[in-house]
């Protein structure tokens, strides 16, 4: 038996931001086969930080209205790669604009797929240390006229209580917030 294997690719629609394709593949067996797919435009992937404010420990997550979820989402802060630019450097310039913090790349973890049904979408983790002493109050965020995100600094303890609190205003968490805190209690 054979891998399935793409066959072709047809752009159904094209924004400033994603694009629509019917995607042909044969799959195992030789059998064509159709499926609809969202794209990324001008974009080689997602950059997603995990921010850690030392000596306290606490983790800076953000809230953003997300349009295709109708709702505020609380999730890490995270941005698209720019074309020429590494994850590190996509990282050092997400932290910096969501959050006005600077700090230091402690891991990274390769790509990966985010919703691989819908999207060939795929981000890279960066772990990243903030040394809080140098920051005695909150800095300033450095948004762009489209974003609308509000900064949390959260221990993993606070964790179970502040989700309980989005939850309840209504808000949807990002899957990567309930994996990665899941973990932090093993």
């Amino acid at each position: 038996m054979k891998n399935a294997v793409v066959t072709g690719r047809e752009e159904l629609f094209a924004g400033k931001f994603i694009k629509l394709e019917k995607v042909e593949y044969s799959d195992r067996n030789g059998v064509l086969r159709q499926w609809e797919a969202a794209q990324r435009v001008r974009s080689s992937g997602a950059a997603v930080l995990i921010p850690k404010l030392v000596p306290s420990g606490k983790y800076l997550l953000i809230r953003q209205f997300r349009p295709p979820c109708g709702a505020y989402v609380i999730e890490f802060p995270a941005g698209l790669i720019d074309p020429g630019e590494s994850v590190e450097e996509t990282a050092h310039r997400e932290l910096y604009e969501e959050t006005g913090y600077r700090g230091r790349i402690t891991r990274t973890f390769p790509m990966c797929c985010s919703s691989p049904g819908l999207t060939g979408e795929c981000f890279a983790t960066a772990f990243m240390e903030i040394d809080e002493t140098l920051f005695p109050e909150t800095p300033e965020q450095h948004l762009e006229s489209t974003e609308d995100i509000e900064l949390f600094a959260v221990t993993p303890q606070e964790i179970p209580a502040f989700l309980a609190e989005a939850r309840a205003r209504g808000d949807v968490i990002d899957a990567k917030i309930e994996f990665f805190f899941a973990l932090c209690k093993e």
